[in-house]
């Protein structure tokens, strides 16, 4: 299973491939962004793992060029930044999980198989309404495009946001808990201490209500999780 690896650090990204290499996997890599691209390009990956602060072209633009490629490899971003806004940033333009430096072996590892396993399942089997889309309020969701519309406005989305709002919709009218929301769209193997569903659904907000602060379609129900009303005004 090919990987690519961009990483600006050398002591680092050879640790990582020391590391990846002994789980199976052939590694592409990159010391800048845009050779990361190219390399993408080439050889086609079948996972990306971008550290966010590289020279010539940064992680962020290098996973926003690979999503406008591929809407479905998993992207995982690496980076020492520990503010919210960094990783809600990484999680809108399409990255799947945010890795923060420093990070153990075992949990990269399991973040990587994790997201490979994901990318199997949502790939294989997506989930459809009777005509293929989903009909959440004024929004009509194209899965098999990943595409959102209000009207004329097109929204796009990633494989991970489409699985949250099919996962909301089958269970429109209940409460779905963080933890189901985890498993059915990360994964059992996911750690969710990273915060990254709550990370997502605040990202996910922001593109498709009308009104982020005061939601119709996502709503929070506190120490649960969420859900969708599908008579809800």
């Amino acid at each position: 299973m090919s990987i690519l690896i961009a990483e600006d650090d050398p002591h680092l990204r050879a640790g990582i491939v020391d590391l990846l290499s002994l789980e199976g996997f052939q590694c592409q890599v990159a010391d800048d962004g845009a050779k990361a691209l190219a390399l993408f390009k080439a050889e086609k990956p079948e996972i990306c793992v971008i550290d966010v602060m590289m020279p010539v072209m940064d992680g962020l633009t290098l996973c926003r060029e690979i999503r406008g490629i591929d809407p479905l490899v998993p992207i995982l971003l690496l980076s020492a930044r520990g503010e919210e806004s960094d990783r809600v940033r990484g999680l809108e333009i399409g990255a799947d999980d945010y890795v923060a430096k420093p990070f153990s072996a075992r949990e990269l590892v399991a973040r990587i198989k994790a997201a490979l396993r994901r990318s199997k399942v949502q790939g294989a089997a997506p989930r459809q309404d009777a005509d293929g889309r989903l009909h959440m309020g004024d929004l009509d969701i194209d899965q098999k495009a990943m595409r959102a519309y209000r009207g004329e406005h097109r929204i796009d989305l990633t494989s991970r946001e489409v699985s949250i709002l099919a996962a909301l919709y089958e269970r429109r009218g209940q409460a779905v808990s963080r933890d189901e929301l985890f498993d059915l769209c990360w994964g059992r193997d996911y750690m969710p201490n990273s915060r990254a569903l709550d990370q997502y659904v605040s990202a996910l907000r922001k593109k498709i209500e009308v009104d982020p602060a005061s939601p119709r379609i996502i709503r929070t129900v506190h120490g649960v999780g969420y859900r969708y009303d599908e008579d809800a005004p």
